[in-house]
């Protein structure tokens, strides 16, 4: 158990880290998102002109918005699930059951990351419709942006979603092994939790 503890405390800790650092960004991406969008709605129903790049803005920030908050919805135990058979179990086995679903759950997030950057190297080869960099200012041509930035999300978050996965497992396999063990606690989760 102790090499299981050697690997999961600095696992966490970079996992606090990460996530962190993750939600801060989507914080900013979801108020730039409303933003946008209010400057959609009032070039477009105000002014009656709108504008040809707010759509697809405040799809990609919707995108990281998204890839950054989901690990930390994992992590905390966001997501819906079902725990009342594991809960009628006796402890060991309903820990046994949660890490067969963690198994099972990394199967998953490995597929979707491989996928996910096959998504991002066809991205590549596209260019948004509608978002430019305006660096005609320094004397450059206008640069569109190509799509992999926006399906970047994707693979992003799920490899931070396996990193979490395997932080859950280590504390389930340590939890099968010695359920009075001491383990990691996220902090960032105790605060958001007392307010």
């Amino acid at each position: 158990m102790a090499a299981i503890l050697l690997i999961l405390r600095p696992l966490a800790w970079i996992n606090t880290i990460l996530l962190r650092i993750g939600r801060n960004i989507a914080w900013v991406a979801m108020g730039l998102m409303v933003l946008i969008i209010v400057l959609q709605v009032f070039a477009r129903y105000v002014l009656n002109n709108a504008l040809p790049w707010p759509d697809e803005a405040a799809r990609f920030l919707m995108l990281w918005m998204t890839g950054l908050i989901a690990p930390s919805a994992y992590r905390w135990g966001g997501f819906v699930s079902i725990d009342l058979v594991k809960d009628m179990l006796p402890a060991w086995l309903g820990q046994l059951v949660t890490l067969c679903l963690l198994f099972v759950s990394l199967l998953v997030l490995v597929v979707g990351f491989q996928m996910g950057l096959k998504h991002v190297s066809s991205g590549w080869l596209f260019n948004s419709s509608s978002l430019k960099l305006p660096l005609e200012i320094f004397g450059l041509g206008l640069v569109r942006i190509k799509l992999a930035w926006m399906y970047m999300s994707l693979p992003v978050g799920i490899f931070m979603m396996i990193l979490v996965n395997i932080e859950l497992s280590l504390k389930a396999i340590i939890g099968l092994i010695d359920p009075s063990a001491e383990l990691p606690v996220d902090q960032d989760q105790t605060v958001i939790s007392a307010e």
